[in-house]
C-alpha cells in the first residue's frame, strides 16, 4: 500500500489499535519534521529574529497546522463518528416516521377560521 494513502485514510475500527496509534504517531512525526524544516529555513533568512521568538514559532506552527489539520484529526473519535454516518448530513433523507410526524404536526395549534355563512360569515 502507498505510504501517503496509508497516512491519509482513516482506520475503520472504532477502538485504538496499535495500527491506529502508529498512524497517529506517524502523522504527528511528519508534522513535526515539516515544522522543524520550515523553522530552520526561516532561520537562514533575514526573518531569523522573528522566527526565533516564541510568537514567531507559534505563527509558523499555526500556519502549518491549518493544512495539516484534516490529516491530523482523521482517527479521532469525533472524526470517526462523522465518517461512519452517525452524524446526519444535509443529504440524509428523513425517515418515514419523521415525515408523518411533521405532516401531523403541521397545523397543530392553528385555530380554524370563521365558518362561511351563518352569523359569522363574510362581511
Amino acid at each position: 500500500m502507498n505510504v501517503w494513502k496509508w497516512l491519509t485514510t482513516a482506520d475503520p475500527s472504532p477502538k485504538y489499535t496499535t495500527g491506529k496509534i502508529g498512524r497517529i504517531a506517524a502523522r504527528f512525526f511528519l508534522f513535526l519534521v515539516i515544522v522543524t524544516l520550515i523553522q530552520s529555513l526561516l532561520a537562514a533568512t533575514p526573518l531569523r529574529p522573528y522566527a526565533a521568538s516564541w510568537w514567531g514559532s507559534a505563527l509558523v506552527v499555526f500556519a502549518l497546522y491549518i493544512p495539516f489539520a484534516r490529516i491530523l484529526i482523521l482517527d479521532t473519535p469525533g472524526a470517526n463518528r462523522q465518517a461512519q454516518g452517525f452524524g446526519r448530513g444535509a443529504a440524509a433523507k428523513p425517515s418515514a416516521a419523521a415525515v408523518r410526524r411533521k405532516e401531523r404536526n403541521r397545523f397543530a395549534g392553528v385555530r380554524k377560521g370563521p365558518p362561511s355563512g351563518g352569523r359569522g360569515g363574510r362581511r
